[in-house]
């Protein structure tokens, strides 16, 4: 299969899980293989590939029965780049770790995995950190995740950080090099792990620690066919397996923001690496120039410095101000631009960490869903906090009509 490209592989691979078909052998030797070429530029591809084509769809369905088949393939990668591991035992741990039941013992440390993605961050791991802390208030609580994570958590008391970095380019063996600094340190008779579907632990299936001590919150099964968001789905989960009735999202950076008695609207437009994501312009134009006349000031989050999210934005931000828009543009990190949705009176954004933010800070917003996987996918990604939130489904839809949607629920 040297003729095929690993889009092709990948391809070939997830319509054999979709239809729960015994998925072509040489398919995944030959895309597994691809990812672990010691040619970065061919290693990254394949990897791509793999990660966002196979593993992310499959994911992103939110289909109880393609954790399984999820599970059974990956194994299967990890063994493949690991060879100290074998396929039977990941998945022999994994049936064990994902069965929800209630923690037993007090620990002295409890580690809690980030999900990576700030908004996941958000939505669903600081629900169990916030379970945690009123689960074992003598333990120590320690977030193990990327810097970026951290500092939306960075100024909570009780609350310390285990850096981990995890790739999200590079070759497959680049993705899994976190593994075992992360065993050398969870794997500890004292210690505790809430994993809630963390890319980490590649979802559960490395065995950062005895399988008695780790406690994974399968977030693309757990619900089943419900409508549930997945705060409410983690909120659940602690519940059953914690016995904390009232645990929620929150954030606590280091910065503060504050605006005084005047209107502002915080705008994010970024789509997390996802295109599909994004309304085609003039959208974002004129969703500035709406906001502005009804809400007054405009705070829109430039992205990070020369990416292809500050080009758009500081281009819809100027067309916006030659119309007579107010829109200031946010420079820095999310954790300061999360503190400043914190502090306004309204968010508006597409599909990502933003909405998050709002939820947990009690902010009113609007938020625009395109290029989903399904139905289920909208429903366990919607913002669910104190705070009204309107989402508009742009599946299907032009910007005028998108645009029409977001008028209406701002009225």
């Amino acid at each position: 299969m040297a003729s095929t490209s690993p889009s092709e592989l990948a391809a070939e691979l997830l319509r054999a899980c979709l239809a729960d078909e015994p998925w072509p052998e040489e398919a995944l030797e030959a895309l597994v293989s691809a990812a672990l070429d010691p040619q970065e530029r061919a290693a990254g591809e394949a990897a791509r590939a793999l990660f966002a084509e196979l593993v992310e769809p499959l994911a992103d369905r939110f289909e109880p029965r393609l954790c399984h088949a999820y599970a059974a393939l990956f194994s299967r990668v990890i063994a493949r780049a690991i060879t100290a591991l074998r396929p039977d035992d990941l998945l022999a741990r994994y049936e064990q770790v994902r069965r929800v039941r209630a923690v037993d013992f007090e620990p002295r440390r409890v580690f809690v995995l980030s999900r990576v993605t700030l908004g996941a961050d958000i939505a669903v791991t600081s629900v169990l950190l916030d379970a945690a802390r009123q689960r074992f208030p003598r333990a120590e609580i320690i977030f193990a995740g990327p810097q970026k994570s951290w500092e939306l958590f960075e100024r909570a008391p009780r609350l310390r950080h285990l850096p981990v970095s995890y790739p999200r380019q590079g070759g497959l063996a680049e993705r899994l090099a976190p593994f075992e600094p992360l065993r050398q340190t969870l794997d500890a008779p004292d210690a505790l792990v809430l994993d809630p579907d963390s890319r980490l632990t590649q979802l559960g299936l490395l065995p950062v620690c005895a399988a008695e001590r780790h406690f994974l919150f399968e977030s693309r099964g757990y619900g089943g066919d419900s409508d549930a968001s997945l705060t409410a789905l983690a909120q659940d989960w602690a519940r059953r397996v914690l016995g904390v009735e009232e645990a929620v999202p929150w954030m606590h950076p280091r910065f503060a923001c504050e605006f005084g008695s005047q209107p502002v609207a915080a705008v994010s437009l970024g789509v997390g690496e996802n295109p599909a994501k994004r309304v085609e312009d003039p959208f974002e134009e004129e969703l500035l120039v709406l906001l502005s006349a009804r809400k007054g000031l405009v705070m829109a989050d430039a992205g990070a410095p020369g990416s292809e999210e500050e080009t758009r934005v500081r281009r819809a931000a100027e067309r916006a101000q030659a119309r007579g828009a107010r829109i200031g543009i946010h420079e820095g990190s999310f954790a300061s631009f999360a503190a400043m949705i914190a502090a306004a009176d309204f968010y508006a954004g597409y599909d990502s960490a933003g909405q998050h933010a709002a939820a947990a800070a009690g902010v009113p917003q609007v938020c625009v869903f395109r290029g989903y996987a399904c139905e289920r996918a909208v429903a366990r990604w919607a913002p669910d906090g104190p705070a009204p939130a309107a989402i508009v489904r742009g599946a299907g839809k032009s910007a005028a009509e998108i645009l029409s949607e977001v008028r209406r629920a701002l009225g």
